[in-house]
């Protein structure tokens, strides 16, 4: 899906373009003799103004909050989408079927994306936690025995 960034047309210069690139675009649309009808009147219309957007303003950039969250978590998450619209457009018993199996095997999926994620995660912090205990031994070990050289000194 895609979404225009509306915090940039709320600037001056953004908005200005966007204006101009809309008129030249509405300028080539009546220059074009159109026998197709209403709707591809409109198809045209929605085009211009869509790349008028595109080009002057741009797309909003998602964030990803959520690191396990790829492609492959997409599809199956669209997936899921279009067998809950078949679910609600007709609610026979194959489509209850297959809704629950696609539940089923998307949190199956989320949850193993999930696990792998933090287990790396988990298992770098292990790996951290050591080095820090290796690091903080060796310091104290140095601290000791710098305390015991000069206690001797001083006796």
């Amino acid at each position: 899906m895609e979404r225009f960034n509306l915090k940039k047309a709320s600037e001056l210069e953004f908005g200005k373009q966007y204006q101009i690139k809309v008129s030249n675009g509405f300028a080539a649309l009546e220059n074009v003799n159109d026998s197709g009808g209403i709707n591809s009147a409109w198809e045209n219309l929605k085009e211009t103004i869509e790349i008028s957007a595109k080009e002057s303003v741009g797309l909003y950039e998602w964030k990803q909050h959520k690191p396990w969250f790829d492609e492959e978590f997409s599809q199956t998450l669209d997936q899921r989408r279009q067998v809950k619209m078949q679910w609600l457009w007709d609610p026979n018993h194959s489509n209850v079927d297959s809704l629950n199996s696609i539940n089923y095997k998307a949190s199956r999926h989320f949850r193993k994306k999930k696990k792998e994620y933090l287990t790396a995660e988990i298992n770098v912090l292990e790996k951290l936690t050591v080095i820090t205990r290796i690091s903080e031994t060796c310091i104290g070990a140095s601290v000791t025995s710098r305390r015991v050289t000069s206690v001797e000194l001083i006796q």
